[in-house]
């Protein structure tokens, strides 16, 4: 009931709710935002990982651009509340890390959606978060597969800090006091590039504003 923009407007709700919960710990969490990037158009969002809780900001507070995650499938399939039902419905592209055939097909199905619709995808291009803030190196499979459908999309890196550190103890309990920040930074100018090239830049960009010192 309602298609899909009732089902938009609860996951934004939500997930607007469950930014504002990390104030309950006495979190901080900062959002840099980018108004210089045009809506209507498709967006490759491009950030590094640091926990589960990096994804909520990202989905509230860039919601105008319509973002679908590429995310593994057991989170899908997991029953995990509203979350696996959104990744079901919401247009992710779910795919399984053992099968190549289904992830590729599942990320083809993204990127006509994006063209289609015009909506923007967030990828985490480390493939798995990282436990101490310190940066992996950036895998490109995806990202290509979503620009040679959409060569006119912009790609715009996010540098995320910090909400390593809300989970260092675990789920529970989770560390108070963190200060969090996400930037969105500015778009690359792919003009000439490839899909390496590109993804190269997007991680140079992101390494230059994540604080690893003390790592």
């Amino acid at each position: 009931m309602g298609g899909y923009a009732a089902h938009k407007k609860s996951v934004d709700m939500l997930n607007g709710l469950l930014v504002a919960c990390n104030y309950t710990l006495f979190n901080r969490t900062q959002f840099i935002d980018n108004k210089n990037i045009p809506v209507g158009k498709p967006v490759v969002f491009i950030a590094n990982h640091q926990s589960t809780y990096d994804i909520p900001p990202l989905i509230y507070f860039l919601r105008r651009f319509h973002g679908k995650f590429i995310s593994k499938i057991e989170l899908m399939t997991a029953n995990i509340p509203s979350i696996s039902f959104n990744l079901k419905h919401g247009g992710a592209a779910n795919i399984d890390r053992k099968d190549p055939k289904q992830s590729i097909a599942e990320i083809l199905k993204l990127a006509n959606n994006m063209k289609t619709n015009n909506w923007s995808a967030f990828i985490f291009p480390e493939g798995t978060r990282t436990k101490t803030g310190k940066m992996k190196t950036f895998s490109v499979g995806g990202i290509a597969t979503l620009l040679k459908k959409n060569p006119e999309a912009l790609v715009v890196p996010i540098a995320i800090n910090g909400s390593y550190k809300m989970v260092e103890w675990g789920m529970f309990p989770l560390r108070p006091f963190t200060h969090m920040s996400w930037e969105v930074l500015d778009p690359i100018d792919t003009t000439g590039l490839n899909a390496e090239e590109i993804v190269k830049k997007a991680e140079d960009m992101i390494r230059a504003k994540v604080k690893e010192e003390n790592l």
